[in-house]
């Protein structure tokens, strides 16, 4: 045990991130056998590039913003004029009556989420996640002394089971989670399925007597295919706070920038509005990317390629259905939840990985031991050349029929 490392970093130390240490491994797979053999689909690292209108923006901005601005301090919940762009976008778009002060600026989403946490949980307070689950959750939530519960994941749909999820709130309950779309699923929770929850969560409101947030994480809002729709939480639910990145949607995961959005109508509004700002301040980031946050302004209508996605999406179903494995219908996100023939996902990455160089991450990291995540964010040129190795993987576990 080390004399210098926190017992808490130490954990972390020795249980690490299993999707990095895929990537990683993958990087050495790739000086072993070279690129074109090595079929890496673990990481969910966007390859389709920001949209040119970005590019253009963020030019922009540097030729006609004064350098003492563009460079200098702001307030802690970001520019004016950015919160101001965000919220008359999210009005325009899914009817709702925000401004300035409803929207502080972040860095990325997972700031947007540890701000939340910060303002909203105490020691020993209970946070409800439903499986399968971004991994992180459980640290995010460990912060600050909180104490995760988990609704068992519901397959092969992966909506929430409601009778489960009521089971789980109780009178410590201070939060509930949902990522929409979903990571590491790919599915989309309904309109019926919000309503569901927002019904669950309002009657235990009433019978604890005390309000219960809903944290709605969504990076993945914009990445939809099929014309699938993606509520808007605030509607249905009032003590409702949104966390959102650029990330995903513009293609922006090294920039680091989002927003968490609070509405008026959620209880104490106005101070958890002035705790957002401080929040941002003593977790150490003191205000989000200044540039970042005024090159999306003129972006907030377009996207990346999601067609590019969809072609991939397309693509890997295709491989999947040919080599006989089952998946969770990927309606959104770029991610494929695939079930495994074995109990152990685990030996199933560890076969994909050594004999065919199919690199995947493992379902137990999410809280679903059983399956295996693939990141279609690749070039579609490898999922063409991977097809062959899966359709051999499932062959040797007796999916192909």
């Amino acid at each position: 045990m080390s004399k210098v490392i926190s017992t808490e970093m130490e954990r972390l130390l020795a249980t690490g991130s299993t999707l990095r240490a895929m990537f990683e491994e993958g990087k050495v797979m790739r000086k072993k056998y070279g690129a074109e053999n090595v079929y890496d689909f673990s990481l969910g690292n966007p390859n389709v590039p920001a949209p040119e209108e970005f590019n253009v923006s963020l030019k922009k901005v540097i030729d006609t913003t004064d350098s003492l601005k563009l460079h200098g301090y702001m307030s802690n919940a970001g520019y004016e004029e950015s919160r101001k762009a965000i919220a008359d976008n999210l009005n325009k778009r899914f009817g709702t009556n925000f401004d300035i002060p409803n929207i502080t600026m972040t860095v990325g989403a997972a700031n947007a989420f540890v701000i939340a946490m910060k303002i909203l949980i105490n020691p020993g307070d209970e946070v409800v996640v439903f499986a399968p689950f971004f991994l992180e959750y459980r640290n995010y939530i460990a912060d600050f002394g909180g104490v995760t519960k988990v609704v068992p994941p519901n397959p092969p749909t992966f909506m929430p089971d409601m009778e489960q999820f009521a089971a789980t709130i109780n009178e410590k309950t201070r939060a509930v989670i949902i990522n929409n779309p979903n990571n590491p699923a790919g599915v989309v929770y309904d309109e019926e399925t919000i309503k569901a929850i927002a019904k669950v969560m309002s009657d235990a409101e009433e019978k604890y007597g005390r309000p219960i947030f809903l944290i709605s994480d969504e990076p993945y809002r914009e990445i939809v295919y099929d014309g699938v729709e993606v509520p808007f939480l605030t509607n249905y639910y009032k003590n409702t706070l949104v966390c959102y990145s650029f990330s995903k949607s513009l293609s922006l995961p090294g920039e680091r920038v989002g927003y968490l959005c609070i509405p008026n109508e959620a209880e104490e509004s106005e101070r958890i509005i002035a705790a957002s700002s401080i929040g941002i301040r003593v977790l150490g980031c003191v205000n989000a990317p200044s540039l970042q946050q005024l090159a999306i302004i003129d972006c907030l209508d377009v996207t990346t390629d999601i067609e590019a996605y969809a072609k991939n999406r397309r693509a890997l179903m295709d491989a999947m259905d040919q080599a006989g494995f089952e998946y969770a219908h990927p309606d959104g996100t770029f991610y494929m939840f695939v079930k495994t023939p074995m109990e152990d996902d685990k030996e199933f990455v560890t076969l994909a990985k050594e004999k065919y160089q199919v690199l995947c991450s493992s379902g137990a990291a999410f809280d679903c031991p059983g399956y295996v995540r693939f990141a279609y964010c690749v070039s579609y040129d490898m999922i063409v050349r991977a097809t062959p190795n899966i359709i051999a993987l499932g062959k040797e576990l007796g999916m192909t029929k």
